[in-house]
């Protein structure tokens, strides 16, 4: 999706995934990649970045915390959210296998996907 949101065309993005591939009518804005990391660049006026949020685990109550970065407002909506379990999906876990020899260390990613209970929620970002 990324490289949709940049404007590549259906056809360039299948040479890269190395299958069909249809990006969306509308690609998403840049802003709305659904990241962990929120990133706003050129702020020059009030801008609302939105994410999906998928609960993993068990249901639970989460709520928002925020510690702005310096000379911004942000305001999450909404600011807490109630996650129950829902269908089966994989989430992933991560590890590393390290090869060293005291002096030089070679390292491969470990990913392995898990069967868990998720349920997705969404949130938006004001930044201002």
């Amino acid at each position: 999706m990324f490289l949709c949101a940049l404007r590549y065309t259906s056809g360039q993005v299948a040479t890269f995934y190395g299958a069909p591939f249809a990006c969306p009518p509308i690609p998403p804005r840049r802003l709305d990649l659904n990241y962990p990391s929120i990133s706003v660049p050129r702020l020059s006026a009030p801008t609302i970045v939105t994410r999906k949020v998928k609960n993993v685990g068990l249901a639970g109550t989460y709520t928002a915390q925020v510690t702005a970065p310096s000379g911004t407002l942000v305001n999450v909506t909404p600011v807490t959210i109630e996650a129950v379990t829902g269908p089966q999906a994989s989430r992933y876990v991560y590890g590393v296998l390290t090869w060293s020899d005291g002096v030089h260390n070679v390292s491969s990613p470990i990913v392995v996907g898990h069967r868990m209970n998720y349920y997705t929620r969404y949130a938006s970002v004001r930044v201002a």
